[in-house]
């Protein structure tokens, strides 16, 4: 997959789920862009959970963990950069390391991204 493709497939994705790394709760209405965009996106839960983990946590825990990041907002475009090019190397072992250690990589999340879940499988009329 090239880097148009990624983009085109999962950009607004990836920009509508990163406030979930930001140093604020997300406000009730950064949960309301997140659940119509992943509507828009037509995944299921398990998919959801690995975009969260491989393609999104490996990158912004960074942003989390760094003294000098910035992380009440991210520049739309350079962050972008950041997750097409850690996507297109994502596969065989680096796709298995980070599953490996996605669970050290979500924690600081996974209370938010429950959250979000919670939402999506209440939009969809599934149960919580």
């Amino acid at each position: 997959m090239d880097a148009q493709t990624l983009v085109d497939e999962r950009g607004e994705l990836w920009l509508a789920l990163a406030p979930l790394w930001l140093e604020r709760e997300p406000r009730e209405t950064d949960y309301a862009r997140m659940v119509a965009v992943i509507q828009r996106h037509d995944l299921s839960v398990r998919e959801l959970e690995w975009v969260f983990r491989l393609e999104l946590a490996p990158v912004l825990a960074r942003h989390q963990m760094s003294v000098a990041g910035e992380w009440r907002s991210f520049d739309d475009y350079k962050l972008m950069k950041q997750l097409v090019a850690h996507n297109l190397r994502l596969n065989g072992w680096r796709r298995k390391s980070w599953a490996l250690f996605s669970g050290l990589t979500t924690m600081m999340t996974r209370h938010r991204w429950n959250e979000l879940m919670g939402r999506v499988l209440v939009e969809r009329g599934e149960m919580p």
